[in-house]
């Protein structure tokens, strides 16, 4: 009678944790995340919009409050704009080319290759190359008097081009960079993609008579568009915060160039932050380059979303 009576009330006992264990449980197998989260993401993410609001310098421990008055100043600073425009503008000439490249690239790895998983490997190597070495290195083959480029336009009758020097060039070299390394990455993303299409459909298509590009644009791309949609948002995203390649890039430090003709937004920050010291002026760069990136991304997504439907 005693053991029946114990056993009757863990009964209710047993249920009550079994139920929180299988309620609770995802719960705390997802928390770690969610508290580092909070205490690297959302925690900063509050604590520079505070900044922001403050005149705040590392050399001095008074911090003025001023309200939006470093959002007014960097919305009057020529040198914002011109860093707005030259991420733009670098972010369109290396992304296109980019995705286009990639997307034809793994065609042409999805196919029956000897070696499939030597060229498939190779691919990847551009983007685990160290960036300070592809920065160094890509200097040097768009240097003025010496470079492997001017060396090639010279056989064309080109004259010297002076990579640096000029907004456009260093646009081209810039993106060239950025081009070259992340190619490959995007391409093995495709690739993936293009594994979970059915053979059937191409084989179809091949005693149909189509060629190799129309079986790439009338059964790959609308197959996979949901991961090319991934791909340029993610690539927006990237885009908007060249950093290392524009830094490297001749020697020429935080500013870009002597004219700032190549510096992007996440430079002009870095120069504002570690350059000038003025954390309160970086944090309210920050933030509104944190929402220009938010913005370009939903339009790009809205447009592409809108071209998916149609």
């Amino acid at each position: 009678m005693t053991q029946l009576a114990t056993e009757e009330r863990a009964g209710p006992r047993r249920g009550l944790l079994h139920r929180l264990d299988v309620k609770g449980s995802p719960y705390l197998y997802i928390a770690p995340f969610f508290i580092l989260f909070l205490g690297f993401g959302v925690f900063p993410l509050i604590f520079t919009a505070w900044v922001s609001l403050h005149e705040w310098s590392l050399l001095s421990e008074e911090h003025t409050w001023i309200g939006f008055g470093n959002y007014t100043k960097l919305f009057d600073d020529p040198a914002f704009w011109n860093a707005l425009w030259n991420t733009v503008s670098i972010w369109v000439i290396s992304t296109v080319p980019q995705l286009v490249l990639a997307l034809v690239l793994a065609h042409i790895l999805n196919q029956r290759l000897r070696g499939q998983t030597f060229w498939r490997m190779s691919a990847l190597i551009p983007n685990i190359t160290s960036v300070a070495a592809v920065a160094i290195i890509f200097s040097q083959l768009f240097g003025r008097d010496y470079g492997l480029f001017n060396w090639v336009l010279g056989l064309f009758g080109i004259d010297k081009i002076d990579w640096t020097a000029n907004t456009w060039s260093s646009h081209v070299a810039v993106s060239t960079m950025i081009i070259w390394r992340w190619t490959g990455y995007n391409a093995l993303i495709y690739l993936a993609a293009m594994q979970a299409v059915p053979k059937e459909l191409y084989d179809s298509a091949s005693l149909d008579g189509a060629s190799s590009f129309q079986q790439l644009r009338k059964i790959t791309v609308p197959a996979i568009r949901p991961t090319i949609i991934f791909t340029v948002i993610i690539s927006t995203i990237g885009g908007m915060q060249v950093l290392a390649e524009p830094l490297l890039f001749g020697g020429n430090g935080l500013t870009g160039g002597s004219d700032r003709q190549f510096q992007t937004l996440a430079l002009y920050l870095y120069e504002v932050a570690f350059g000038r010291f003025d954390f309160g002026y970086a944090s309210a760069s920050s933030w509104v380059m944190f929402l220009i990136i938010v913005i370009v991304a939903a339009i790009n997504f809205g447009i592409i979303s809108r071209l998916r439907r149609s």
